[in-house]
């Protein structure tokens, strides 16, 4: 078995490069008797000899000549293989996917990456803008280092950092009679068509298990799979709902009008999820810093 090392094959190759032995030492910062041996060593290793030294120069064997350009061509590819991951602990290049839930992540993460790119510019992002149920599945499998999305409880194989807690808002239509109240019960709600979202969905579950621990009874008309659907469906004067207060620079957008809800209040951590026990790679603990360090004056701009 041959145990020929990276050290024995760089001296071979620069023995080679520069003619000679003493130009070597120099070079590799070897004392000539070290050397000497690394190149014995390998000849030893690999059955025969690859170099014949006289006083002032070296020449290959046929064996070394025939040798010579694999070596030098491991090196390279040794040598790039450490500069390449270099790079990658130096964010001088890289990619980075993760999933947000589509609330967050058009309303808070464009600026987080904005904040990421300008730091780290060779950097290739791709976000999977995926409903917060599928953001979590992403993690499990794999296909995303870290997930932005609501608090998915308990979970043995999963770590969950909380960012902040969303109080959910009602959504209303412009003109519609409730915007006078300054906060809007939930017996209010119910005088008027509600728009929900489609089972299964964590939001749809919170919403029905506070209405049924509180005995009220919504009137839901219309039903849509997409928080955006039911944004657009409510700026045409089909009815109100009520949404996490991240969606709220969307709505506003479509022409909707927000405004709090009274208790109870319906709430969900959100935060960053990732794998338990699995470190994150160089690139997307530096996404992550950047949204721990810049979390809070981002919320204070964008959902109050």
């Amino acid at each position: 078995m041959n145990n020929a090392t990276i050290k024995q094959l760089r001296a071979f190759v620069t023995v080679v490069d520069s003619g000679n032995f003493a130009e070597a030492c120099v070079l590799l910062h070897l004392s000539q008797p070290a050397l000497s041996i690394a190149i014995k060593n390998l000849e030893q290793g690999i059955g025969g000899k690859l170099l014949i030294r006289s006083t002032k120069t070296s020449v290959l064997t046929p064996e070394g000549r025939e040798f010579y350009p694999t070596a030098k061509l491991l090196l390279n590819d040794w040598d790039n293989a450490f500069n390449d991951l270099n790079d990658l602990f130096s964010l001088k290049r890289g990619k980075l996917e993760l999933a947000a839930m589509p609330s967050f992540g058009n309303s808070l993460l464009p600026s987080y990456i904005r904040l990421f790119r300008d730091k780290h510019p060779n950097i290739n992002i791709k976000v999977h803008d995926v409903i917060a149920e599928d953001t979590i599945a992403m993690v499990r499998a794999g296909r995303v280092e870290l997930a932005v999305t609501f608090d998915p409880g308990d979970c043995d194989d999963l770590t969950f950092y909380p960012l902040f807690s969303d109080n959910f808002i009602v959504a209303l239509p412009e003109y519609h009679p409730l915007l006078t109240c300054k906060y809007i019960s939930w017996q209010a709600i119910a005088q008027y068509p509600f728009i929900a979202l489609q089972k299964p969905s964590s939001i749809r579950e919170l919403i029905d298990k506070t209405i049924t621990a509180n005995n009220i009874q919504l009137n839901v008309e219309f039903e849509a799979n997409q928080l955006a659907t039911i944004g657009k469906m409510i700026s045409e004067q089909l009815g109100i709902s009520i949404m996490p207060s991240l969606c709220k620079p969307q709505l506003q957008s479509q022409g909707v009008m927000c405004r709090p809800l009274k208790s109870p209040l319906v709430s969900r951590r959100v935060g960053i999820v990732k794998k338990r026990r699995i470190p994150l790679s160089s690139t997307a603990q530096a996404l992550v810093n950047i949204i721990k360090a810049h979390s809070k004056n981002l919320i204070d701009e964008n959902l109050t």
